[in-house]
């Protein structure tokens, strides 16, 4: 399925649920989580250069999350949700001067629709675990790192995101939460520095805050 079949899919499960939240009471939550996310450092596969890792920065992360519960007990609850990720500025290095195998940086977004099971919802206190699966995109810049042209393109990948937090009421409707996700993708596209591999972690830690309607 193309990128885009894949984002008019998951904006109609969002008009879906957000039409279906009309009349319900407090079963619904938007919110915003703010953080970093971690890639591993990857070996380049028959690089005889100098320093043949490619190191990835940890991007600021800004994430939008919707979700509705669908099944409360006193015990536990289970909610659809929907997480999207994005990070905007992505730095990127490998090699050494004039060797250009990387481009300087890249972006990337995720939309994942999944499920979430939250622990002690009634309370002021709530763990939860999450997983997910949709899509990635990842743009990459137009110039390598050391000059020229990049020849990598940009794709559109299968993800799954699998995630535990905590999410803690402080006022009326307004509650503060602390998570972990991992989204697993594809790689990106480098023609001049292949790994291997074909798909690769994307470890986000954020906190934030949603408003439960």
């Amino acid at each position: 399925m193309s990128g885009t079949r894949l984002w008019t899919a998951v904006v109609c499960l969002i008009t879906i649920l957000a039409a279906s939240a009309v009349a319900q009471d407090e079963k619904n939550e938007i919110g915003g989580i703010v953080g970093r996310t971690f890639v591993s450092d990857q070996t380049i596969k028959g690089a005889n250069f100098f320093d043949p890792i490619i190191h990835t920065g940890k991007a600021l992360s800004l994430e939008a999350e919707y979700g509705r519960r669908v099944y409360v007990t006193p015990v536990y609850a289970v909610s659809g949700e929907v997480a999207f990720l994005y990070n905007h500025d992505i730095d990127l290095n490998a090699g050494s001067y004039p060797i250009s195998v990387v481009p300087a940086d890249m972006r990337a977004f995720f939309v994942t629709p999944g499920a979430r099971l939250n622990l002690f919802p009634t309370t002021a206190v709530s763990p939860w675990v999450s997983f997910g699966a949709g899509f990635a995109h990842i743009t990459q810049g137009d110039v390598l790192i050391y000059g020229g042209k990049n020849p990598g393109k940009n794709t559109t990948s299968f993800a799954l995101q699998g995630g535990l937090g905590l999410d803690v009421k402080v006022w009326r409707k307004l509650s503060i939460r602390g998570e972990v996700r991992d989204f697993w993708s594809g790689e990106p596209d480098f023609p001049l520095a292949p790994t291997g591999s074909t798909r690769q972690h994307h470890y986000l830690v954020g906190g934030g805050a949603f408003w439960r309607f």
